[in-house]
């Protein structure tokens, strides 16, 4: 799994001009799912969102996480981070996971979620979404589940 988190003061996903869900201080993550993805790198990846310290305390030191400062979550699907840019110029998604197998995996990321975080909203798988968000910072991390270690 990827995903593409980003500290936001707020963010809003919308459909056909309706917002259909938003957030506000917390995180805009945009979730990709491989091929190769499991249940297990649901709960790899949540994990390691969920303890980030990106945000700044008093000292102006990153040191705190999304529950300590009571944070809000918007969740996006994003198949595109799987693009293949390495022949070409036009990307190939031969990486993504298939999309009845990339629904189930990110409904339970954010049924996953939703057990640590109380506000959690989300776009709509596959539809053609418009996202709106303020970058605070700004602050933008890139996970990859490949690259985490599996010892923990």
């Amino acid at each position: 799994m990827r995903a593409v988190v980003q500290r936001v003061t707020r963010a809003s996903v919308s459909i056909e001009g309706e917002v259909v869900g938003s957030c506000g201080r917390g995180y805009l993550v945009l979730l990709g799912v491989g091929q190769n993805d499991t249940s297990d790198e649901v709960e790899r990846l949540w994990s390691k969102i969920f303890k980030l310290r990106i945000f700044e305390d008093e000292n102006g030191k990153t040191n705190l996480s999304l529950d300590t400062v009571g944070g809000e979550l918007l969740v996006v699907s994003q198949f595109t981070l799987y693009a293949d840019c390495t022949r070409g110029n036009r990307p190939s998604f031969g990486d993504a996971g298939a999309p009845d197998a990339s629904e189930r995996l990110y409904e339970q990321f954010v049924e996953r979620a939703r057990r640590d975080v109380a506000h959690v909203a989300t776009g709509r798988f596959g539809a053609d979404m418009q996202v709106s968000l303020v970058n605070d910072g700004p602050f933008t991390i890139v996970l990859d589940t490949d690259h985490f270690s599996r010892k923990r």
